[in-house]
């Protein structure tokens, strides 16, 4: 199969990188920190109880498999992001070895509607035990209301929402450190029960469980391929990203184990499994004496940060994705006064709030991984398909038998998923048949 040259930067014979007018300032450490950053996420507040009515106890098991899948699919990416580091994103990989702008633009939307998805979960969550701290109010008008507030912060503009990332960031970071914290004393004082950690449901197969509760978990460890949008702006990116990718990774995934370990261990597991908000728990059945509200307070705001993250990434592919033309032009409106795309804040925010109405956390979070595995199987398959291309320099290269294998486990976890819950698939259909439909209006418009 012939291979189509990608678009590329000049190329430094004396450096050895591609020349970009972008100014190249992220060194291996600050790449790292990015990478963590965008791994550890809210997903973790949300989903503990939800993996726990599949894993039982050991719900460590799930989270360890779904590391060892991110990183497979990293090898991936981290080919991908060295051989071709003017290029970002899993569109922009799929377009270079397939050459079908259908294709091309369903893996786009599908990116685009699992971070709306993602925001839908979030709003679920916020609207659940964390905020039953404080005040008891209907969920779904309260996840309604969240997503609004998010879409005001988004149209506010993009330098306050940058700012109030990074900020939210630190602090839900400290809340994970408070659970493990709660673990070393739980630990240290003979609390709780850590055999729970090897609990399985009764009369289910080990391995299924466990592949039940990966593909749920699997959504606390997506981010890391964000990062290979930064390429142009990295020093040395055919050295540094495969480190920053394995190595935030890895970080990403023991900070996880030990909190699930902890929330284990210190919750009996069917508290863990009727509660939105299990890390509250941990909290409140740990031997530190957290203040319950403060916790609470660092969940919301961790909360909201995933939100927000999501729904800026969302509107954005939108919103380029009309300027190029590929969907309706509608959705290309920027605001006079905030310069912020705001007809598709508006539509991906509409989006969300469907969704939120419609689905329960466990449907939103899958529906969210279900569009990515997607995602994830395609890039599989196009590092390989770009193999004849031996690149204009040195890169790095993922061992065959990895893409192969991780192709192999998500096709297995889509197909279980497909026969365990087929709510997933319906909601991740529904959204890309609407992506579908958008394109052809604006085919036959373009033809018109």
């Amino acid at each position: 199969m012939a291979v189509a040259e990608p678009p590329r930067a000049d190329l430094n014979p004396e450096t050895g990188e591609f020349e970009t007018p972008l100014k190249r300032v992220i060194g291996p450490g600050m790449l790292l920190v990015f990478v963590v950053g965008d791994v550890l996420g809210a997903g973790i507040y949300a989903l503990v109880g939800v993996v726990a009515g599949e894993t039982g106890g050991a719900i460590w098991t799930a989270f360890l498999f779904a590391t060892i899948l991110a990183i497979m699919t990293a090898f991936s990416y981290a080919e991908l992001v060295t051989k071709y580091p003017a290029a970002g994103g899993a569109a922009t990989y799929v377009d270079t070895a397939f050459k079908v702008p259908l294709l091309t633009f369903v893996i786009a939307f599908a990116v685009m509607c699992s971070g709306i998805a993602s925001a839908a979960t979030l709003s679920k969550a916020f609207a659940g035990d964390y905020l039953s701290e404080f005040v008891e109010l209907p969920v779904v008008l309260v996840a309604i209301g969240f997503l609004l507030i998010v879409a005001l912060i988004n149209f506010r503009g993009i330098s306050e929402s940058i700012k109030l990332n990074m900020v939210l960031t630190g602090i839900e970071v400290l809340g994970l450190v408070i659970i493990v914290v709660i673990g070393v004393a739980a630990l240290a004082n003979g609390d709780g029960d850590a055999g729970r950690n090897l609990d399985f449901p009764a009369g289910e197969n080990v391995a299924l469980a466990i592949v039940g509760g990966a593909a749920l978990s699997f959504y606390a460890l997506i981010g890391f391929e964000d990062a290979v949008n930064v390429a142009e702006e990295t020093k040395d990116p055919a050295r540094n990203f495969p480190k920053a990718l394995f190595g935030g990774l890895l970080i990403a995934g023991v900070i996880y184990l030990l909190v699930t370990f902890t929330a284990s261990m210190v919750v009996p597991t069917q508290q863990l499994t009727d509660s939105d908000g299990p890390l509250l728990e941990v909290v409140r059945e740990g031997p530190l004496g957290v203040p319950t509200k403060l916790f609470a307070g660092i969940a919301l705001l961790a909360v909201a940060n995933g939100a927000l993250i999501n729904m800026i990434m969302a509107s954005r592919l939108v919103y380029g994705m009309s300027v190029r033309g590929v969907v309706p032009r509608i959705f290309d409106r920027v605001h006079s006064g905030r310069h912020t795309p705001i007809a598709a804040i508006i539509f991906t925010t509409g989006l969300a709030m469907l969704l939120a109405s419609l689905g329960d956390l466990s449907d939103l979070a899958g529906t969210t991984t279900t569009l990515l595995l997607f995602v994830f199987a395609i890039v599989n398959v196009a590092v390989l398909v770009l193999r004849p291309d031996p690149g204009a320099h040195p890169h790095f290269q993922a061992p065959s038998v990895i893409p192969v294998a991780s192709v192999v486990i998500i096709v297995f976890l889509l197909i279980r998923r497909a026969s365990d819950n087929p709510e997933y698939f319906a909601y991740a259909g529904a959204l890309v048949a609407l992506g579908i439909v958008l394109w052809a209006v604006q085919r036959v418009a373009s033809s018109r």
